[in-house]
């Protein structure tokens, strides 16, 4: 096998991928890697429209179409980035939580009282345990490829397939905070009576894991008052940056750049970047499961995250979820483009 340095030299980043290549094109193994992408293909709790569970393969695919003379990182490449496998079993196990978290959600639609039916009340016990369960394979996971010294990343999926390796950051270390883009806050507690809900995700994060100083959430437009309640009741740990009042502060004469550092001086050194992608604008992602009217443009979000990089604190983590494919394959492609500049964000 050709060593890492060998494969560098023998391999032409102006050429077009081959059908063999890796993520991105790119030609290492996961040991010759220093970023290892971990895909969970996921979307048990999902609300509105399906389709984010072949988000991992829509953006697989689309990467191979992406130039890798990356304008911020021109030499992300040569790092070597792997997409990891998710095991058969798991896929199997969320396509049959995923038919069971449909018939309660029409039941709920309904007016049907899940704990007075026996069998809804059953399925419902049974959807929280094998989103438990994904938990503690993510959790797994990610530990797998930290051990061996990997820069790690997830891409998703809904959004609560970040909960375990959040919760294996809070094992790794003292403190840290989360940078999250996203249109809604998803701080509701057991949505739909879904413990581990893509609508729950960083309420069970904040509850689990004291480790996290501050959850700092950027372009929300979307949210109830029992999310808006935990937000005023956990100040000290919530910062939100609502879409409507970032624009209203540009279009007042304040700059993206000036706001940009603001959220990023609110985040303690150790940061775990978390982005749904619908906290773009919709036509960025016109396939995702819970689009709402509004949002970042995508430089606007490169941005931010070049000012986070320059500022000197360490990325520890990311997951990029809800990325849901279209027939063009434009979800996909953007999706691409995201999870590059993530993984050179967090790699340099």
């Amino acid at each position: 096998m050709k060593t890492k340095e060998e494969l560098i030299a023998g391999f032409d980043p102006n050429a077009a991928a081959s059908a063999d290549a890796g993520l991105f094109g790119l030609p290492f193994t996961a040991e010759q890697s220093d970023i290892v992408v971990i895909p969970v293909p996921w979307e048990v709790t999902v609300s509105f429209r399906s389709g984010t569970g072949k988000g991992p393969a829509s953006i697989e695919e689309a990467s191979s179409q992406i130039d890798l003379y990356h304008h911020d990182y021109p030499d992300l490449w040569k790092k070597g980035i792997y997409l990891d496998k998710c095991p058969e079993d798991l896929v199997r196990l969320g396509e049959k939580a995923r038919d069971d978290a449909g018939d309660l959600i029409e039941a709920i639609e309904q007016g049907k009282d899940i704990a007075a039916d026996p069998d809804l009340n059953a399925k419902q016990v049974w959807v929280n345990e094998a989103c438990a369960m994904m938990n503690a394979w993510v959790m797994e996971r990610a530990s797998f490829w930290k051990n061996q010294g990997k820069m790690v990343g997830l891409v998703g999926g809904d959004h609560s397939i970040p909960l375990g390796y959040i919760q294996l950051q809070g094992k790794q270390h003292e403190n840290f905070g989360i940078l999250h883009i996203d249109a809604h806050m998803d701080l509701r507690i057991a949505y739909e009576g879904f413990v581990f809900s893509h609508a729950s995700i960083f309420y069970n994060t904040l509850e689990s894991v004291p480790q996290v100083d501050k959850l700092v959430q950027v372009g929300i437009r979307d949210y109830c008052e029992q999310e808006n309640n935990y937000v005023n009741a956990n100040a000290d740990r919530i910062a939100v940056y609502f879409d409507r009042e970032n624009r209203k502060r540009l279009y007042q004469g304040e700059n993206w750049h000036q706001l940009c550092l603001e959220i990023v001086g609110k985040l303690p050194q150790k940061v775990h970047i978390s982005i749904d992608i619908d906290g773009l604008d919709p036509k960025l992602c016109p396939n995702t499961g819970t689009p709402v009217a509004g949002g970042m443009e995508y430089e606007e979000l490169m941005h931010l995250l070049n000012v986070l990089k320059s500022s000197g604190k360490e990325i520890i983590g990311f997951d990029l979820c809800e990325v849901a494919p279209g027939e063009d394959g434009w979800d996909g492609n953007v999706g691409a483009r995201v999870l590059f500049q993530l993984c050179g964000t967090m790699a340099g």
